[in-house]
């Protein structure tokens, strides 16, 4: 697939997830090393697309939650997941872009600012964030003002209406957000994130 997008000329990013028995906030040893695996894999899979940026909450377990905010402890086993799985993608000139997902998704990195912190703390060349409007629209108490807060990191974005919708008929305020983003000096793709039904529990 790589090679014919090659020859027909299209540019590609990829966006990924970690599912169950791939938490790398998990104290299970056996869990923290299947997520290392299954990030190494994303990154020679992207390789081989001819992907150089992989979006999405590749952060924690999607759709987990332990019923309590995220704790130091967990926070350290991030870093540490990062920090190897980035010198892996390092190695093949690949970038992760973080993205902070809603609290109905995830509950580890759900606005820019803390995803901001965080990836000062990873402080990885390949390890970088991402910026969504449809999650900023929950999440955020001004989804415009959240670009500034992940401006210094942010290498991808994605474009989805509030209701996931068409963008341009619900309410995300789209002139100020690309004003945000040039003011921002992001020159950097605007992805439409669209579903399909590979995650049937998603797509329901």
């Amino acid at each position: 697939l790589g090679a014919l997008l090659d020859k027909i000329g299209l540019e590609r990013t990829v966006v990924s997830v970690l599912g169950a028995g791939c938490n790398p906030l998990s104290p299970d040893k056996a869990q923290q090393k299947a997520a290392v695996e299954r990030a190494k894999w994303v990154v020679d899979c992207s390789v081989a697309l001819g992907a150089s940026i992989i979006g999405g909450p590749m952060h924690s377990e999607h759709g987990y939650f332990s019923g309590a905010p995220a704790t130091a402890a967990e926070r350290k086993r991030a870093l540490t997941f990062h920090r190897r799985a980035g010198d892996h993608a390092a190695k093949q000139n690949v970038r992760f872009a973080l993205e902070a997902l809603n609290r109905f998704e995830v509950y580890f990195l759900n606005t820019a600012e803390q995803l901001s912190d965080y990836l000062d703390e990873v402080d990885h060349p390949a390890i970088k964030g991402m910026y969504d409007t449809f999650h900023a629209n929950i999440e955020e108490k001004d989804p415009v003002a959240a670009i500034k807060a992940i401006r210094k990191h942010m290498i991808h974005v994605h474009i989805s209406e509030n209701d996931r919708g068409t963008p341009g008929k619900g309410h995300v305020p789209w002139a100020a957000t690309y004003k945000a983003l040039r003011a921002a000096k992001y020159d950097g793709w605007l992805t439409i994130e669209a579903f399909g039904r590979a995650m049937p529990a998603l797509a329901a």
